[in-house]
């Protein structure tokens, strides 16, 4: 779980959702555990508990695949509200379940909302979160929330956070971050069953993530998200430093450690990214975890930019993530989550390299799975 550090994320207290120990998460990732099916069968024996009324849901810049809702046209409906933004893998890697309970329980009355709450400024723009939307093939109502009315009402904090409502519009659960998928669906059941639906049974939905939703390989994984901007970033090791707002020459050292990063090339580092300043800018990491993920965009939403992926100075091969071929080739143009890296086992700490062919490219934060 990361704290916010810029005036504009402490505003808004954002952070993405990193609040399970290993050991949890280990136990819960594909929702199929002893200790999960206990946790979820506990639930379902106790009563739960009123959080509240459900926030008002006006203050949407838009709406996306409905016209707009309100909570009152919403009584009477079992409600799943997820708060997400795109470039999120937390929330990527949770979207199968959800998606799958929108399709499972729609004609039993359950309403998925997707309150999408922009990280980075780029995930503000209602384009960019459409384009999102149907490339991710999302068919439940999206309240785009650019401006944070939706985010505050529920004085919320994380992304992804799921809140559940019954019919009488009351929170009754809540659950940020990833994992207690089988407690959730219980969960979504029981209010459902309480509202008066009948024939739902207690068959769970079956998901296998694939793609970018794959659950994350938690025993390998050894490295944390990080932030290539100035404001947030960690472990940078390029010599001298990072200088703020200004293009300065970068060089890397020879060796990185793990979790390490550094830049090579003419580079200015701004608050929220960095960004090469001329062809052949590189950004060097060393990782441990199965996949490697660059959150990353073109400087011109015309422009698309040339980029090569080494890993231990060789073209990655089967290593290679969904967006560069066994060359390690790529190019970069509308912003979102890149992977990278989809290392086949054993799992073992690398070094990775992407040079930008190419200047205009922006990249924002690393996250892995």
């Amino acid at each position: 779980m990361h704290p916010v550090q810029t005036s504009e994320r402490i505003k808004h207290g954002r952070r993405r959702f990193f609040g399970l120990a290993a050991g949890a998460i280990a136990a819960i990732q594909f929702g199929k555990s002893t200790a999960a099916r206990a946790q979820a069968a506990s639930m379902k024996a106790t009563s739960l508990p009123i959080e509240g009324e459900m926030p008002s849901l006006t203050g949407a810049t838009e709406w996306i695949n409905t016209s707009p809702l309100t909570s009152a046209d919403l009584r009477g409906k079992v409600v799943l509200v997820e708060f997400w933004t795109y470039t999120c893998i937390n929330w990527l890697r949770s979207h199968a379940y959800v998606r799958a309970w929108a399709e499972k329980y729609n004609e039993h009355g359950l309403v998925v909302i997707g309150a999408h709450t922009p990280e980075f400024p780029f995930e503000g723009d209602g384009e960019n979160v459409r384009r999102a939307v149907q490339d991710m093939k999302i068919r439940y109502p999206i309240a785009v929330d650019s401006d944070y009315a939706i985010w505050r009402a529920f004085q919320n904090n994380y992304w992804p956070a799921f809140y559940f409502v019954d019919a009488q519009g009351r929170i009754r659960h809540h659950q940020f971050g990833e994992g207690s998928y089988e407690q959730s669906e219980m969960i979504i059941q029981r209010l459902l069953v309480q509202a008066g639906s009948v024939g739902i049974g207690h068959e769970l939905a079956s998901v296998d993530g694939q793609g970018i939703e794959a659950a994350a390989d938690w025993a390998d994984l050894r490295s944390p998200e990080n932030y290539l901007g100035y404001d947030r970033t960690e472990n940078f090791s390029s010599a001298g430093g990072a200088v703020l707002g200004k293009s300065y020459s970068y060089v890397a050292p020879m060796r990185l450690t793990l979790n390490q990063w550094a830049l090579s090339g003419d580079w200015t580092i701004e608050s929220g990214f960095a960004a090469p300043d001329a062809a052949g800018g590189r950004i060097a990491y060393r990782f441990h975890a199965r996949d490697l993920h660059l959150v990353m965009g073109s400087s011109d939403p015309a422009k698309s930019i040339r980029f090569r992926v080494k890993i231990d100075g060789a073209l990655p091969g089967t290593d290679h993530g969904l967006d560069v071929d066994a060359e390690g080739r790529g190019s970069v143009q509308e912003p979102r989550l890149y992977q990278l890296v989809r290392q086949s086992r054993p799992i073992t700490e690398r070094t990775f390299e992407i040079e930008f062919f190419d200047a205009g490219s922006r990249a924002y934060a690393f996250t892995f799975g």
